[in-house]
């Protein structure tokens, strides 16, 4: 790895949690994914390894001296080492099926992690643009740039019928996926979340789970992005999303305040168990730990942990994760003893936060993220 360690370069899950964004009470975050590939070379599925290995060492110098990259980390698949890789899918910096890569791929990312380059997964480049909160438009914006400027230094395989050639059918055209993660425990809670689900998928974009494609919304989080990417502008995309978004910060706005009003025992219930068993638990698995924080980070969006700010919450999401965790120990740990120094950790970072406090009189609809308001 060149004698580089990605975790002094990587920030640190703190830094991280304090990123900021419009509406980051319900988008966590937002991204915009472009899938390229070089022209008269085969797809990376299809490529045997010689000529895998030759379009990384002409791509990834490439990307690496782009002005948005100065600083970044560029490094071969080969040179992580399996929990490295698993730290940059919990980052969701990678895809799951890029970690599984190795000679012939690799990846690029700058320090502040808004844009990351996997060469080589799928299809031979694949450029993301990372926001904080809502910002669909401003990574969109930025990825566009980084695009046009690489289209300076490599040719990409076009067609003037179909537009950007791509390993997938369903990328091409434009190769653009614009996704939003989103946090839902208030249409969850409400047992809106499936209707909200099925008329989403009718409108053309994909609901996933907390990795992408394929996995579970751990911790009530939700990624919402486009389907197909043919016969549409980017822009329209953008803008198709942008409008759907708003309509689900608006149902989990009103879910929020809704519950509040009509159910407070519940939400407080809810967020008394799961305040009691991450400060008391003396085993606990990932899976619940991303559940209970979820409802945790809702009790802080209601102001019922007061002092307490959201990136305390957001950092555990990300510090509690395996390979996170076991970053933090020397020697290999099995899923057991994972989930006891997992406990251990949650004791220890919770025990100067208060029980959650309910307002004595009327719920308080703080929390509550109108589209209107920034």
């Amino acid at each position: 790895m060149n004698g580089v360690d990605l975790h002094q370069f990587l920030a640190s899950p703190a830094e991280t949690a304090r990123r900021k964004g419009p509406h980051d009470r319900i988008v966590m975050s937002s991204r915009v994914r472009l899938a390229r590939n070089v022209k008269d070379a085969a797809f990376p599925g299809w490529a045997k390894k010689p000529e895998r290995i030759r379009v990384l060492e002409m791509i990834q110098p490439a990307v690496a001296e782009l002005p948005e990259m100065t600083g970044a980390l560029a490094v071969s698949m080969e040179d992580l080492s399996a929990l490295d890789k698993q730290i940059l899918v919990e980052r969701h910096l990678i895809s799951r099926e890029h970690a599984a890569k190795s000679a012939g791929s690799g990846v690029v990312f700058n320090r502040d992690e808004t844009f990351c380059v996997m060469i080589n997964e799928e299809d031979h480049l694949r450029m993301q643009a990372l926001r904080p909160g809502l910002q669909l438009r401003q990574a969109w914006t930025a990825v566009d740039r980084l695009d046009s400027e690489l289209e300076q230094k490599v040719q990409y395989a076009f067609n003037g019928d179909w537009g950007y050639l791509t390993a997938c059918p369903t990328n091409i055209g434009t190769g653009v996926r614009v996704s939003a993660m989103l946090h839902l425990p208030g249409v969850v809670l409400a047992e809106q979340i499936n209707p909200i689900i099925q008329s989403v998928n009718k409108l053309g974009l994909a609901v996933r789970g907390l990795y992408g494609e394929g996995t579970e919304a751990l911790g009530n989080v939700f990624q919402v992005s486009n389907q197909m990417t043919l016969g549409e502008t980017e822009s329209a995309i953008v803008e198709r999303l942008e409008k759907v978004l708003a309509q689900i910060i608006e149902h989990e706005a009103n879910a929020r305040t809704t519950l509040l009003e009509k159910k407070p025992k519940l939400v407080y219930n809810h967020i008394g168990r799961s305040y009691g068993i991450l400060a008391n638990a003396h085993s606990i698995s990932s899976k619940e730990t991303m559940n209970l924080l979820s409802l945790m980070r809702l009790g802080v969006d209601l102001e019922l942990f007061p002092g307490v700010d959201r990136a305390v919450v957001d950092e555990l999401f990300i510090t509690t994760q395996p390979a996170h965790l076991q970053k933090q120990h020397s020697e290999k740990l099995s899923a057991e003893e994972r989930d006891l120094l997992r406990a251990d950790m949650m004791r220890e970072r919770l025990k100067n936060v208060n029980r959650p406090v309910a307002p004595p009189a009327g719920p308080a609809a703080s929390g509550v993220d109108k589209p209107g308001k920034e």
